[in-house]
C-alpha cells in the first residue's frame, strides 16, 4: 500500500474510533439551571395543604440535589396564576403554596426570602419566575380570592379554552404587571426575573380570543391584529427590562420562548422544522426584537424535542438559535420530563439528554442549560444522573456575568484580618462591599490570572452587611488555598493566596 494511501486510512479508522472527536473541557461559567414548577404542585410543594416544615423538607431536597450535580441556578414559579407565593399588594396568596388562596394562616414570615437565602447558601442563583398573562389555571372561579383581578378587575379578563388570561392589550394590565415586577425586584434579593413561554395563549382550534374591543380602541392606525398583539407583548418585556434595571442593574432578565420562532416555510429566516405553532404567529412573542433591542440579559428556548426528530430536530433549532442571537446569553430549554416518558423512542435511551447537553456545550453561542422540570430527574433515570454528573458535570461552575451595556463594577476587596479555629479561618473584609460570594480554591502556591472550575472547593455566601467569611477547613487541601471574591454581576477578582501556617492558631486542635 502506497505510504500516503496508509495515512489517510490510517487516519480515517482513528476518526472512526473517535481518536479525533474534539475533547470539549468543562467551562469555568456555565449557566446550570432547573426550573421549580409550583402551577398544580408540579415539582413544589407536593401539596399546598403541607405543613411548613413538610414543604420546606422537600424544598431542600430539590436544593440539594441539583447542589450536588453542581447546578448553580433555580428557576422558582412565584407567579403561577394571577397569585404570589410572598406577600404581595398586587396579587393574593397562592393556593398552590397555602391550600386556599389568598389565606395563609401557616408561614409565619415571608416564604420568598427563606427559599432565597437556602439558595444562596448552597451557592445557587434564584431566578423569580411569573407567568404574567395566566390569570387562573382552569374555570373554577368560586376558588378563587375576593383580591384576585379576575374579581378586583373582571373587565381585564378573557376567557380562552379551560383558562382565563389577562388582556395583554390593555395599559391597566401592563402597568399591573410591571408593578409586580418592581416589586419583587426592590423587595428581594432575587438573582433574575423570569418568564416562561406563556404570553397570548397557544391557540385552540375555533376558540377565539376575545380582545376586539380593546383592539379597536388602542391599536394604531394601519396596525393588524396580530402586529398589535405583539407589539403588547414588546411593550411589556421592554419596561420590565427598564423598572429591573433601574432598581437593580444586576438583576437578570430573562425569558424562555417556545422553542420555534417561525418555520421557514412562512419565513426565510424561520427554522427548518414543520412545527404545528409558532411564537412568532401564535403566541405573538417576538424574541429577536427582543434581543435586537437589548431588552434581554438571557434567553432560553424551550427545545424539548429529541436530537433528530424530522418535524423539529433539537440539533436543527440549537443551531437555528445560535445563529439567530445577540446581545443575550443563550441557554437552551431541556425537556428532561421527556426521559423514558414520551412516545419519541429516542428519549428512551440513557444519552439522549446527555448528548443534548453535549451539543450545546459544542456550540460556541450557547452559555448553559436549564432543565424542565425540577422532579424529572430526582425519582427515576438514576443512570441518566449518573452519566451526566460524571461526564459533564463533574466540578461545579459559575454563572455567566451580567453585561449588556452594563460597566464593571469589580471593587477592590482586601482582607484585613484572619484567623482560625481548629475547624474554620475566618477572614475579615475591609468594608461592606459588592461582594456575594467568596471562592475558595484548591491548594495554589503562585498567583495566577485564572483558576480552573475543578479546583474550586467551596462558594461562600456573603450576606448583605457582613464583612466576615468562614472557610472549613475541612474542605481545604494542604496548607495553601486561594479566594477570590465574585460580586453580584457575577465578576471575579484576581486571587488571594492564603497560607494556613502563616494564620495565628496554626496547628492548635480541638
Amino acid at each position: 500500500m502506497p505510504k500516503k494511501l496508509f495515512v489517510i486510512v490510517l487516519l480515517t479508522i482513528a476518526s472512526s474510533c473517535g481518536v479525533f472527536k474534539p475533547n470539549i473541557p468543562q467551562p469555568k461559567k456555565e449557566f446550570r439551571g432547573v426550573w421549580i414548577a409550583t402551577v398544580v404542585n408540579i415539582d413544589w410543594p407536593k401539596n399546598g395543604t403541607d405543613s411548613v416544615a413538610k414543604q420546606k423538607e422537600d424544598y431542600l431536597k430539590i436544593l440539594d440535589f441539583y447542589k450536588n450535580l453542581h447546578y448553580n441556578a433555580v428557576i422558582v414559579q412565584v407567579r403561577a396564576a394571577g397569585d404570589a407565593f410572598y406577600p404581595s399588594e398586587f396579587a393574593p396568596w397562592s393556593r398552590f403554596l397555602t391550600g386556599t388562596e389568598g389565606e395563609n394562616t401557616k408561614w409565619e414570615d415571608d416564604p420568598l426570602p427563606w427559599m432565597i437565602e437556602q439558595a444562596h447558601l448552597r451557592g445557587m442563583e434564584f431566578h423569580a419566575w411569573l407567568n404574567p398573562y395566566r390569570a387562573t389555571f382552569d374555570l373554577k372561579t368560586d376558588i378563587l380570592s375576593p383580591d384576585h383581578d379576575y374579581n378586583l378587575n373582571p373587565d381585564w379578563m378573557v376567557k380562552y379554552g379551560t383558562k382565563y388570561y389577562y388582556n395583554p392589550g390593555l395599559p391597566q394590565v401592563q402597568e399591573k404587571l410591571t408593578s409586580i415586577i418592581k416589586e419583587l425586584t426592590l423587595t428581594y434579593d432575587i438573582d433574575g426575573i423570569h418568564f416562561d413561554d406563556y404570553f397570548y395563549p397557544y391557540t385552540i382550534k375555533d376558540e377565539v380570543f376575545n380582545d376586539s374591543i380593546t383592539f379597536y380602541n388602542c391599536s394604531q392606525p394601519q396596525q393588524s391584529l396580530p402586529d398589535w398583539r405583539r407589539s403588547n407583548v414588546d411593550s411589556l418585556i421592554r419596561k420590565s427590562y427598564t423598572a429591573i434595571k433601574d432598581i437593580k442593574p444586576w438583576v437578570s432578565f430573562g425569558v424562555s420562548p417556545f422553542g420555534v420562532w417561525k418555520n421557514k416555510s412562512t419565513d426565510p429566516r424561520g427554522s427548518e422544522t414543520q412545527a404545528g405553532q409558532t411564537t412568532f404567529e401564535n403566541l405573538y412573542a417576538d424574541p429577536l426584537l427582543w434581543m435586537e433591542k437589548g431588552w434581554l440579559d438571557y434567553i432560553a428556548p424551550q427545545i424539548y424535542w429529541s436530537l433528530d426528530l424530522p418535524v423539529a430536530s433539537h440539533k436543527t433549532l440549537v443551531d437555528w438559535w445560535a445563529n439567530n442571537s445577540e446581545n443575550s446569553y443563550v441557554y437552551i430549554g431541556n425537556g428532561a420530563y421527556k426521559v423514558r416518558n414520551n412516545s419519541d423512542q429516542a428519549w428512551e435511551k440513557k444519552k439522549e439528554l446527555p448528548n443534548q447537553f453535549k451539543l450545546a456545550r459544542q456550540t460556541p453561542e450557547i452559555s448553559g442549560n436549564i432543565l424542565f422540570s425540577a422532579k424529572s430527574l430526582m425519582d427515576k433515570n438514576e443512570d441518566v444522573v449518573t452519566y451526566l454528573g460524571r461526564k459533564y458535570y463533574k466540578w461545579p461552575a459559575l454563572t455567566p456575568e451580567v453585561k449588556n451595556g452594563y460597566e464593571e463594577h469589580l471593587e477592590n476587596v482586601n482582607i484585613i484580618e484572619k484567623e482560625q479555629s481548629p475547624d474554620f479561618v475566618t477572614l475579615t473584609l475591609d468594608h461592606e462591599n459588592t461582594t456575594q460570594y467568596v471562592l475558595v480554591y484548591n491548594s495554589v502556591k503562585k498567583n495566577t490570572s485564572e483558576l480552573k472550575s475543578k479546583k474550586l472547593l467551596d462558594k461562600i455566601f456573603v450576606p448583605t452587611g457582613s464583612n466576615q467569611v468562614q472557610i472549613r477547613k475541612s474542605v481545604l487541601k494542604g496548607t495553601n488555598f486561594a479566594v477570590t471574591f465574585l460580586n453580584r454581576y457575577g465578576q471575579e477578582s484576581q486571587p488571594t493566596i492564603i497560607h494556613l501556617n502563616q494564620i495565628p492558631g496554626y496547628g492548635r486542635k480541638r
